[in-house]
């Protein structure tokens, strides 16, 4: 790659500080702004990493030095600092969900593109080579009529974290990890002709989905997700009548391997690590791209209103929602 390229952080949570780590060790990546609204974690981080710690979101991000912006705050705040950044010419790299609901996603795509400024999702699955490739073996006819497929994300993370438990950040499975195995589904198959969830919703959070995706031809292909039950745990099967796949961690995975009915079996390796996504995204800021071309905005946009149709059918509204 060219010079370092310069990140400002926004947010040093768990997800922030496992980025950070990963990003800056490859001598690639440098972090020259932060904020977060703790001043104690903001300069602990800060100090980590020989970075400016910054009082407030906008002296973090309108700087010279800024080359993109890197939001990984609870997903309740990513429009408020995303479209922050967006309108003060910065690139973004917005953790998901990048919003709460499918109109603000719409509304930062559309400013995103009145500003010509680059703008995208950190769905890091999607910047993995291995995903493509199972794409492109589903493209290419590889598993012949596909039959069954079924995606999971199974955990019992309820106590990990407190945001988890907070409706007043938009906490439970959907959002949190029901979005993987949903955006895995999408983007082998595109749009459902129709989704039907069942939830369960406690103490104003979801605690786990089922899900079902209806496509042409009768085809229904299901998602399962809790974040109160392991069973099941992070796995992808698909089935079809010419080859199958089982694809354990398929989130974050660096290897897949194509089970062929007739011939030999095929095994491909691909970087599934963090630090790929923001290579790929540094590089896509440096042509000047404004939209990525391994998470375009539609695909962003659509997955959100899965989830706002998977929300309607639970009756799950968070607090924030319903204040006037």
């Amino acid at each position: 790659m060219e010079d370092t390229f310069r990140w400002a952080f926004i947010g040093t949570g768990n997800l922030a500080t496992r980025a950070a780590r990963l990003i800056t060790s490859s001598g690639r990546h440098r972090i020259v702004s932060v904020f977060t609204r703790d001043p104690a974690k903001c300069n602990m981080f800060a100090k980590e990493y020989d970075a400016y710690a910054a009082d407030n979101a906008k002296d973090a991000i309108d700087r010279m030095d800024v080359d993109a912006v890197y939001v990984a705050t609870p997903h309740t705040s990513h429009y408020e600092y995303a479209k922050l950044a967006i309108e003060l010419g910065k690139p973004v790299l917005c953790e998901k969900p990048v919003c709460t609901d499918a109109g603000m996603v719409k509304d930062l795509i559309q400013l995103s593109h009145e500003k010509n400024i680059y703008f995208t999702e950190a769905m890091w699955t999607w910047f993995s080579p291995v995903s493509w490739q199972v794409k492109h073996w589903l493209d290419t006819g590889e598993f012949g009529e596909v039959k069954k497929v079924h995606v999971t994300y199974c955990m019992h993370s309820i106590a990990s974290s407190p945001r988890l438990i907070d409706p007043n950040l938009a906490g439970g499975a959907l959002l949190d990890i029901g979005i993987y195995p949903l955006t895995y589904i999408y983007r082998l198959f595109g749009m459902p002709d129709k989704i039907e969830c069942k939830g369960r919703v406690k103490k104003g959070i979801d605690t786990g989905e089922k899900i079902r995706l209806y496509y042409p031809g009768n085809k229904v292909y299901t998602v399962s997700v809790s974040i109160v039950n392991p069973l099941g745990r992070e796995n992808l099967w698909l089935y079809g009548t010419e080859g199958k796949l089982h694809l354990r961690g398929y989130y974050r995975a660096s290897e897949a391997k194509l089970i062929r009915r007739h011939g030999m079996s095929q095994t491909f390796h691909g970087d599934g690590n963090i630090l790929h996504e923001f290579d790929v995204v540094a590089r896509e800021i440096r042509q000047g791209l404004s939209e990525s071309e391994y998470v375009p905005h539609q695909a962003t946009l659509d997955v959100m209103k899965l989830m706002d149709e998977c929300r309607k059918q639970m009756n799950l509204v968070y607090p924030f929602e319903t204040k006037a």
